[in-house]
């Protein structure tokens, strides 16, 4: 069903316009800790250890935003550096 009245046909492109705001968003999200990921495994820490702020700056406003909820933001944030500990 179409929207009718003029409000509701401008709140349909403002949502189209959100949600692909926000799935380019989180595709970055995503990429970027792949990104950290594969440095980890690979053992560049210095790339790693450079990255980080990008990544944490990234998930922080993410939260901000309400993107992300907040507690994921810290698990995933406690993950990498848990991780970047361990292999370091």
């Amino acid at each position: 069903m179409s929207p009718i009245t003029k409000s509701a046909k401008k709140s349909v492109r403002q949502s189209l316009k959100r949600k692909s705001r926000n799935i380019g968003r989180k595709r970055k999200i995503k990429d970027l800790l792949k990104e950290v990921k594969g440095l980890i495994s690979e053992k560049k820490n210095k790339e790693v250890k450079l990255l980080l702020p990008k990544v944490y700056k990234l998930l922080d406003k993410a939260a901000k935003k309400g993107l992300i909820k907040k507690n994921t933001v810290n698990r995933k944030k406690s993950r990498i550096t848990k991780l970047m500990n361990k292999n370091s």
